[in-house]
């Protein structure tokens, strides 16, 4: 029985398989670089969603507030929230009866990122 000898036309030549292999690398590179995009995104996402919620609570309690009690101020949120810390400032403005609030939180960790929201409060009368 005569064996068959193998040429260059029946299998892959190393050039072949060597842009095999570059057009999958740059394709596993462009996934990794969607899913970091996407990971990025909701963490920003879940961020914004959380200081808007924990910001909102906040500025209710302020709101809630008389005038004389205002004050700058700065703390955390407890045990349920630890990586976010809120920052008060309490501004005087050009009318005297009127105060300008900014309440800010911010994030710690992984990325630090902050979320503000500014309030005008009237005395009243």
């Amino acid at each position: 029985m005569p064996t068959k000898r193998l040429t260059c036309e029946e299998g892959f030549t190393l050039l072949e398989v060597m842009l095999a292999m570059t057009i999958l690398a740059i394709a596993l590179l462009a996934i990794y670089q969607s899913q970091r995009q996407n990971l990025a995104m909701t963490a920003r996402a879940h961020f914004l969603t959380d200081a808007a919620l924990l910001t909102q609570g906040r500025m209710a309690q302020v709101d809630a507030m008389n005038m004389a009690e205002l004050s700058s101020a700065s703390g955390d949120f407890g045990e349920d929230y630890p990586q976010y810390r809120w920052e008060l400032n309490v501004l005087d403005t050009e009318i005297p009866f009127l105060k300008r609030i900014e309440l800010t939180v911010k994030n710690r960790a992984p990325s630090p990122e902050t979320y503000q929201l500014v309030l005008y409060k009237m005395q009243r009368f």
